[in-house]
């Protein structure tokens, strides 16, 4: 056994396959993979738009129709296959491991653009001492930090300011995948994560004492009833919950499949679920406050402000607000600290997958996947999103890696488990349903029939009106008035380069050790089923 599980390279030192050491390091990292940027730049602007208070109806049942259910399906397949998404699909069904290399495709794309978010977070951690941004915020971060030209286009040129704390961030990353799971993620984010919440805790409270507050905090939670009646605002509803979450892009699957045996996965799952939807609220609660007092500052009204939700928000708008607030040095370093844990905690989770997919394909050990991970990632990092375009390039790759691939992935993901079938042992049954029984199996909160349904029949079909929406909106109007050659090259690109890997990931000789005996736990239901007859 100690030979096999050395083969993957993601062993412990005892031979053994790498663990969570605990069950709250597991829901920690879970949280800080799925509390990232957009839970404080995007939500609160999603919910204003999209009916204000009124938008928490269709949000939550949301959480509780596709988020909660997709994440219980990538914990269930993570952890009964022990593997990330591409030998954990191919134990499920073995053709579908081309499945498990799209994702880790969508997972290497996000990754080299997110970690230059990070890196202008950490620039923006150095100005906010002194608030060295000054006045006019928004000349300062696209025309002073980032070199941004006017028109949209494609540059070589190397961005000074974003490039070296960019190399950081990689550096970083390359230590902590090194060290492992235990070691190194695991404790990154049992200290990352209650920082964060002090950090950001300490930021809302001083917000909403600010002058104007309950102007902002009106504005965000008055509800607009009417805004129900607009598919748009649920389909918004459930693209918040579903990028917000990490889920069905491979991430929860690779953390899971790092669980002990006798884990209680359902119930970590809801933990973490509603802790990322109560800080999405947290962090609606400081934006807004701080909102309402920038408004108040300028003596107009919130809806007048500008740059409310995305980067503009992050780096221009509340810079502002952090120059007109006492102690503003203190609280631009609470604010933007924020951003980069919530940023690096969820990077380490995109670059985890990525790495021990390698591990396991390729039969590489831990620290050369890392290694091999970090170089790639990085080169393409600065090579394309350091750059004086780097803005452009970022936002449209953004916008179609996570509006088509991520839902596309779910959409499969789905459909699969609901229509293959498995023999175990004896034991024949659809996927779906062994997944189901593995949970409840090692689960105290039990999953009932009605989960089949919301991930067999509801939650494709809710997806798939989603992606052939934003599929239609894109193909008409093209995206956010940028030349077509841009957006075919980076965003249509971008679909086909994850396709490309999902092909070529898949045509490589597996070098590394698959042998379920071993990686795999076995399936428990014929165990349970006889246990309950005996008991009867």
């Amino acid at each position: 056994m100690a030979e096999v599980e050395a083969a993957s390279g993601t062993t412990g030192a005892a031979g053994e396959r790498d663990t969570w050491t605990s069950n709250r390091g597991f829901i920690l990292a879970a949280i800080g993979s799925a509390v990232g940027l957009g839970n404080i730049w995007r939500f609160p602007g999603v919910a204003y738009e999209s009916g204000g208070g009124a938008f928490l109806i269709p949000y939550l049942i949301a959480l509780v129709t596709a988020g909660i259910p997709i994440l219980f399906l990538d914990y269930a397949i993570g952890h009964r296959f022990r593997a990330a998404p591409p030998l954990a699909f191919r134990r499920l069904f073995r053709k579908a491991e081309a499945l498990g290399w799209f994702q880790i495709g969508i997972l290497f794309v996000i990754s080299c653009y997110y970690a230059v978010i990070i890196a202008w977070s950490l620039s923006f951690f150095y100005f906010s001492f002194g608030t060295k941004w000054g006045d006019d915020t928004a000349a300062f971060f696209t025309d002073e930090y980032l070199h941004l030209p006017k028109e949209v286009g494609v540059s070589s040129d190397l961005v000074a300011g974003v490039a070296w704390p960019l190399a950081a961030v990689w550096v970083a990353i390359v230590v902590v995948l090194a060290l492992g799971v235990s070691k190194g993620i695991e404790k990154l984010n049992v200290i990352g994560i209650p920082l964060l919440v002090l950090g950001f805790g300490a930021l809302v409270i001083r917000s909403v004492t600010l002058p104007g507050a309950s102007d902002g905090l009106n504005a965000l939670f008055t509800p607009d009833w009417a805004a129900l009646r607009d598919l748009n605002v649920w389909i918004a509803a459930y693209s918040q919950i579903f990028f917000s979450m990490s889920i069905a892009f491979g991430i929860m699957i690779a953390y899971a499949s790092f669980q002990r045996r006798k884990a209680n996965m359902t119930s970590s799952g809801l933990v973490v679920g509603f802790a990322n939807s109560s800080f999405e609220i947290l962090a609606g609660i400081g934006v807004f406050s701080a909102l309402g007092f920038l408004a108040h500052q300028q003596g107009i009204a919130v809806d007048e402000l500008e740059g409310i939700s995305g980067p503009i928000l992050s780096f221009v708008t509340f810079p502002a607000v952090i120059s007109q607030m006492p102690g503003s040095a203190l609280f631009g370093a609470l604010f933007f600290g924020s951003l980069v844990i919530a940023g690096f905690t969820s990077l380490i989770s995109l670059v985890l997958g990525v790495s021990v997919a390698l591990q396991e394909k390729f039969g590489l050990t831990q620290r050369t996947a890392a290694l091999t991970v970090g170089i790639v990632c990085g080169a393409v990092s600065f090579g394309l999103f350091s750059t004086a375009t780097g803005l452009y390039t970022l936002d449209t790759v953004d916008q179609f890696a996570n509006n088509i691939g991520i839902v596309a992935s779910a959409i499969a993901m789905c459909v699969l488990v609901e229509f293959t079938f498995r023999n175990n042992g004896g034991w024949a049954s659809r996927s779906i349903d062994e997944l189901r029984g593995h949970l409840n199996a090692v689960s105290t909160f039990r999953v009932g029939a009605w989960w089949v349904p919301l991930i067999g029949l509801y939650a494709p079909v809710f997806l798939g009106i989603m992606l052939i929406e934003k599929l239609r909106t894109l193909i008409r109007d093209g995206y956010e008035g940028e030349p077509t050659w841009f957006v075919g090259v980076f965003g249509w690109g971008t679909v086909g380069l994850i396709a490309v890997i999902a092909i070529v990931g898949t045509l490589f000789p597996w070098k590394g050790r698959d042998d379920p005996q071993f990686k795999a736990w076995p399936d428990v239901r014929p165990v349970v089923a006889a246990k309950k007859g005996a008991e009867q």
